[in-house]
């Protein structure tokens, strides 16, 4: 039986062990945030589908897929739920129900009540704690129900 001598110097050990740690330790830092942005990714597929349901069972068709509607409205409806119910959010609202002019061609007109459907679904799907308010901000709009009237 032979035994044999560490030929190694305990410094350039200790190296390899630092080494060898840190790596690990940003292996492990890759992996929770994979981990994470998967289980994101999941969360907003899933709301997506959601939202595609309750928009066919409204006899609107949707005809992205869930992948690209969780790549707009994310897990938390993006833009939409940002703040629907602030002064900027309405003001920007109103601006989109115009005629389409610029300038001092632009005017409002009595839009059609359809054109509101998808973003209150959006907003019923991702953030229902503000759907109360909006609901009642379209309610209290002069719209049209598409039948010329």
């Amino acid at each position: 039986m032979s035994t044999e001598t560490e030929q190694q110097p305990q410094r350039e050990r200790s190296i390899i062990y630092i080494i060898t740690v840190v790596v690990l330790v940003i292996l492990a830092v890759i992996a929770v945030i994979t981990f994470l942005s998967a289980r994101q990714a999941a969360q907003a597929t899933d709301k997506a589908e959601e939202f595609i349901a309750l928009a066919e069972e409204n006899g609107i068709d949707i005809s992205l897929s869930p992948q690209q509607i969780a790549g707009v409205l994310g897990e938390d409806g993006g833009g939409v739920c940002a703040n629907p119910n602030d002064a900027l959010s309405r003001a920007v609202l109103f601006e989109r129900l115009t005629n389409g002019a610029a300038g001092p061609g632009q005017r409002p007109v009595i839009a059609e009540s359809r054109l509101l459907q998808g973003q209150l679904l959006i907003i019923e799907t991702y953030c229902p704690d503000e759907l109360e308010e909006f609901q009642q901000f379209v309610d209290d709009l002069q719209l049209s129900d598409g039948n010329g009237s």
